[in-house]
């Protein structure tokens, strides 16, 4: 057979049925390294056409996929073959990867009965090219995303990476747009870094929202204002807001007598990228932690990766198994809105410290609305700004009653996490209304982290409320107080080492909503209720709670529901 015909079968357009290829072309070279790996002979014959065609490199892919070949049948792996071999290769990068999400995808139709994505509902490759020939970007395409950038060409952007706050989620994404309509659109609002636009691989569309990361967080906040809510297309609006990638963790069966030093060694031997230990003191003791500590790690990606090991039950800290949650991502506020700011918080205070203490202190300062003093941390309520930044200016860092006290701005109330604060509140109260105003149990509750349940079976007198709103931006280089629960002060009892799971037994909460590892992600959106404490079991057994969601646990964003499809 002629080189023409050859390369005309490989392609499927010769006149003899495609199972006769396999004997038409002549096998290459890594033919019988394949058959020796143990691919079955049509299998391995139909993998080295492929190579042949030269769609991918016999290096291309590694011992790993050919493994996972292996557990298909022959008419099995036959399909996956073909439907790699169909699929748009030129911007994949990691060839071995793909081949294995398309194993997975293969599974998960034959589990659903559905048949092969229709690859013509994929974007117009001419106008992707037109894009990359404009922009000189990358395009990197896996079964679960299309990555445009990451890192931008330098002409674009040649600092460092860039921080948090500069990336934004898009919603609402009509689920047959692509590139080469978003990238126009979000690089009006400042150099992108990169675009990663979530796939369904079950239909070859995409999964209705993004990732934009811009270079700087300028850029970010103008895109925000520009396209939230933006008309995409007629009818079609999307929904725009900043999202939060999450690097911290909250560890609760901690021992009180560690020191900060003691945790990030210990820690360290068992999880990779430890930056930081956060670690809060009892009131009445400074010589004892509280019971848990906060775990900052470099990036998003460390840090689920030491959740997932701490959460196996295989690794033990000081001989225990600990908790592990993910702790809300701390978010910049507006400074718009910072700079009207006229609440102090104050921390550190001694025992001894009462709200009249504080008043005679503070009101030299300026006309006070009220003070709250909450176990050793304070609200500072200022008639106006200029006798909050007066007090702040010379009462950070001095002593009262014996300790140096802390002071920063408090952040303002967020109209979203009230509203979803009073649904979980009402779900609780109607599951849980002969105990829950009874005071909770001495246990943390659940982190508000992505895909994890939110809190169930805690109550606070009702004098407390609104103070839970101002939601602990308390600075210093993200060493902040608390690092994000609902309530700013503690919000929790000291976390007794040895109890039971994640908090001992509670009644079961109600269904969870979906978090970041569910599809649509709702990142920090729905939260699902923990279980109160009753004597039931909870839905996870011992953890006496609602399921914990599975899945990416990815990046938490400040979307509601109306951001998403």
């Amino acid at each position: 057979m002629s080189g023409a015909m050859a390369a005309e079968h490989v392609n499927g357009n010769g006149t003899e049925d495609p199972m006769d290829t396999y004997a038409a072309v002549a096998p290459s070279e890594h033919l019988q390294t394949l058959l020796d790996a143990g691919l079955p002979q049509k299998v391995a014959e139909k993998l080295d056409e492929i190579y042949i065609s030269g769609l991918v490199a016999h290096s291309d892919l590694d011992e790993r996929a050919i493994e996972a070949l292996k557990e298909f049948n022959e008419e099995g792996a036959l399909a996956v073959l073909q439907q790699f071999k169909d699929s748009d290769l030129s911007h994949v990068q990691n060839k071995s990867a793909f081949l294995c999400g398309v194993m997975k995808t293969y599974r998960q139709r034959e589990k659903q009965g559905t048949k092969v994505a229709d690859s013509s509902k994929g974007p117009d490759e001419s106008k992707i090219k037109a894009l990359l020939e404009r922009t000189g970007y990358t395009l990197d395409v896996t079964t679960g995303q299309r990555k445009y950038g990451g890192p931008p060409p330098s002409t674009v952007h040649s600092g460092q990476q860039p921080s948090v706050g500069t990336e934004i989620f898009v919603g609402k994404i009509p689920r047959d747009l692509f590139e080469d309509e978003l990238v126009p659109l979000f690089e009006k609002a400042g150099p992108i870094w990169d675009l990663r636009l979530m796939m369904d691989p079950l239909t070859g569309l995409n999964r209705g929202y993004a990732f934009v990361t811009f270079c700087t967080k300028e850029a970010a906040q103008e895109a925000v204002k520009l396209y939230n809510n933006h008309e995409i297309r007629s009818g079609k609006h999307i929904g725009v807001c900043i999202s939060v990638a999450n690097n911290r963790l909250f560890v609760g069966s901690i021992p009180k007598s560690k020191t900060k030093e003691q945790i990030v060694e210990e820690f360290s031997k068992v999880t990779e990228g430890l930056t930081d230990v956060i670690l809060y003191h009892q009131p009445d003791d400074k010589k004892k932690n509280r019971g848990f500590c906060f775990l900052e790690y470099e990036d998003h990606k460390t840090a689920a990766q030491a959740r997932r090991r701490l959460m196996s039950g295989k690794v033990k800290v000081w001989g225990n198994v600990v908790t592990v949650e993910w702790a809300d991502p701390i978010e910049d506020p507006d400074p718009e809105v910072m700079a009207k700011v006229k609440v102090l918080f104050v921390r550190n205070l001694a025992n001894t410290v009462t709200e009249e203490i504080l008043e005679k202190a503070f009101g030299n300062f300026g006309k006070l609305e009220r003070v709250k003093k909450l176990k050793d941390y304070a609200f500072i309520h200022f008639d106006d700004r200029v006798g909050a930044v007066k007090a702040m200016e010379e009462m950070n860092g001095k002593e009262l009653e014996g300790e140096n006290i802390e002071i920063v701005f408090a952040k303002p109330p967020d109209q979203k996490r009230k509203e979803r604060k009073a649904q979980r509140q009402a779900a609780k109260n109607q599951m849980y209304d002969d105990y829950y105003y009874y005071g909770g149990p001495h246990m943390p509750p659940p982190s508000r982290g992505r895909g994890r349940g939110g809190r169930g079976g805690y109550g606070y007198p009702s004098d407390y409320y609104g103070y839970e709103d101002y939601y602990d931006y308390y600075g210093y280089d993200y060493h902040n107080y608390r690092g994000g629960y609902d309530d700013p002060f503690y919000g929790y009892e000291d976390f007794q080492v040895g109890a039971r799971g994640r908090g001992g037994r509670g009644a079961r909460g109600a269904a969870p909503s979906r978090g970041r590892g569910a599809a649509p992600p709702r990142g920090r959106s729905g939260y699902s209720q923990r279980g109160g404490p009753g004597s039931a079991r909870g839905a996870r057994g011992a953890r006496g709670g609602a399921q914990q969601q599975r899945g990416r646990g990815g990046k938490g964003v400040e979307a509601g529901p109306d951001l998403l499809q």
